[in-house]
């Protein structure tokens, strides 16, 4: 089964919440498949991190608009500042809420702000022999 997500690039402004979804986005990436946490969002911040390319994502035009999503991802970005990454995950499931015309920001509730190497830590599966 897929797990969709967006992909969407913000700046960094004055005023603007990390945990809120902007207004103002400057591009937009989708990806059909493994859009959770511990995949995509690790993913995301270990591009930021170590200049690593990702495959699978399919450019969008600013207006398109998903339906189906379950992930949306922001990466906040400025010169001279630290990119920062918030997650907003699916809290409504209702037949309404996958129709166009239903807003985004009440389908969708932030789980995750912070620096990529936070988000490393928080979501990246544990790998040593320990478990």
């Amino acid at each position: 089964m897929a797990t969709r997500a967006s992909i969407r690039f913000a700046t960094r402004e004055e005023g603007v919440s990390f945990n809120e979804m902007p207004e103002k986005i400057n591009a937009k990436f989708y990806a059909h498949w493994d859009g959770y946490p511990s995949h995509r969002g690790v993913e995301i911040a270990e591009s930021i991190l170590h200049n690593r390319n990702i495959d699978g994502w399919e450019i969008e035009d600013l207006t398109s608009r998903h339906t189906d999503l379950e992930y949306i991802y922001y990466v906040w970005q400025a010169e001279n500042k630290l990119a920062y990454i918030s997650i907003f995950e699916r809290s409504d499931y209702s037949e309404e809420s996958w129709h166009l015309d239903y807003d985004e920001k009440d389908a969708f509730t932030c789980i995750f702000v912070g620096l990529p190497t936070a988000l490393i830590d928080k979501y990246k599966p544990n790998t040593n022999e320990e478990g």
